[in-house]
């Protein structure tokens, strides 16, 4: 969900302290050829899941997802649970437990079960071309749970994962929530209290070739600002009987956001506006009908736009300043402005995740692999760890490095879904024998 731009992202110039290079186990030995020995069989499952339709709002497809993951996570020791979203308009989430001897971190990793292709996209199935994988979700995130299955075996085939306290939340709405999100990511927000660790299998994020640790996420909300003015002649726009009308206020409030809001990590885009004599915004917010003529003062201007922000504090100050800009019309107008209550929080980047890319970095000087640098966050869209955020440290971005999400035509790179599978792999097995 909320795309994320690969190339563009800027890497942190600080950098990462990493401990001293030690040996892989031999435990961590075996994950590594346990990983690469069941190449063709994690593919051909992820093949599986991607010629399986679950667009968001195909109920029916996304429990059949949520049915085949049960059937890879159940063998491994997990006791699974369905959790039904039908009251929120969505199928449901899958909740695994797999608990180990209670002595070390207690892990939650998160991942989807939907994507952003409903039935009804002409993009529909798998394809492998060459050293790629084209299909609805292969990266985003069914390429993320095939990431999660193939470094949970490998942790069983060496007996890593014996021991440790693993829970596993793959959420049915993450690329289109159900409603009210209170009750949507409820189970998830009370995993995130029960966790030490939070990783997320959304997409490695890559810069100019070299992979990249992400350890914030910008929040993602929306509004919408409603002007109202009192209709009239044209040759009356801009007296004192007539006004400025609706769409001249409208305009006036756009451009003082983009003027007055700018700071950093911030963005507010305006992704829908009309207006004339009347304007009518439908019950999904997506579309707008407008009637008007030229001769007439428009009486209604609407539009709609999204809010981003890196913390809690830029979020309620941005709205803040948003309501003020609104609350000086035009002569002659009123408006409004009024905030989605379901929104996606921030993931503040804090020492405590940057602890988890330290960690992460270890294992890659271990594994002979390159040290990653931070993504910025302005690089990475909204997610589900981030309603988790508050409660537990967490690092995003476990799964594979993928293309064009959200986009017919997306693909998976194959090979970083192996370098992360034993990636994840090690880094669980080795964080799940840290004392709490």
């Amino acid at each position: 969900m909320r795309l994320l731009t690969r190339l563009a992202a800027t890497l942190s110039l600080a950098v990462l302290s990493v401990p001293a290079l030690a040996e892989l186990s031999p435990a961590e030995t075996r994950m590594i050829r346990n990983v690469d020995a069941e190449q063709e069989r994690t593919l051909a499952m992820l093949e599986k899941w991607v010629n399986q339709n679950s667009g968001s709002l195909n109920l029916d497809g996304v429990t059949k997802v949520g049915a085949m993951l049960r059937s890879e996570l159940e063998p491994l020791g997990f006791k699974v649970q369905w959790i039904d979203m039908r009251e929120t308009g969505r199928a449901g989430h899958i909740l695994a437990t797999h608990k180990g001897n209670g002595r070390g971190k207690r892990l939650l990793l998160i991942g989807h079960l939907d994507t952003v292709f409903e039935p009804d996209s002409p993009f529909q199935r798998w394809e492998r071309r060459g050293n790629e994988g084209v299909g609805p979700g292969a990266g985003d995130d069914k390429g993320g749970m095939a990431v999660i299955i193939a470094s949970l075996r490998a942790m069983h085939a060496a007996g890593t994962l014996n021991n440790a306290d693993i829970e596993v939340m793959l959420t049915g709405d993450e690329e289109d929530n159900g409603n009210p999100i209170s009750i949507a990511r409820r189970d998830l927000v009370a995993a995130g209290k029960r966790a030490d660790a939070t990783l997320d299998f959304e997409g490695l994020a890559q810069a100019g070739g070299a992979d990249v640790g992400s350890i914030a996420r910008r929040s993602s909300g929306a509004w919408t600002v409603t002007v109202t003015a009192r209709p009239g002649h044209s040759s009356g726009i801009f007296s004192a009987g007539s006004g400025d009308g609706a769409i001249y206020e409208l305009a006036r409030i756009i451009d003082t956001f983009r003027s007055e809001l700018q700071e950093d990590k911030l963005t507010f885009n305006v992704g829908l506006i009309g207006g004339g004599q009347t304007a009518e915004l439908d019950a999904g917010k997506i579309r707008i009908a407008a009637t008007g003529k030229t001769n007439i003062i428009p009486a209604i201007a609407v539009a709609r736009g999204d809010l981003r922000a890196l913390s809690q504090d830029q979020i309620e100050r941005t709205k803040t300043k948003m309501q003020a800009i609104v609350a000086r019309p035009l002569p002659g107008a009123t408006a409004k402005i009024e905030f989605d209550p379901d929104e996606y929080p921030p993931m503040a980047p804090t020492e405590g995740n940057r602890a988890l890319l330290a960690r992460l970095n270890s294992v890659n000087a271990d594994m002979g692999l390159e040290q990653m640098g931070e993504l910025d966050p302005a690089m990475r869209g909204a997610g589900d760890i981030s309603f988790v955020a508050r409660d537990v440290d967490g690092l995003v971005g476990l799964g594979p490095a993928a293309d064009g999400e959200h986009a017919p035509g997306e693909r998976v790179d194959i090979a970083s879904i192996w370098r992360q599978a034993k990636r994840a792999a090690i880094l669980m097995s080795r964080l799940s024998r840290e004392k709490r």
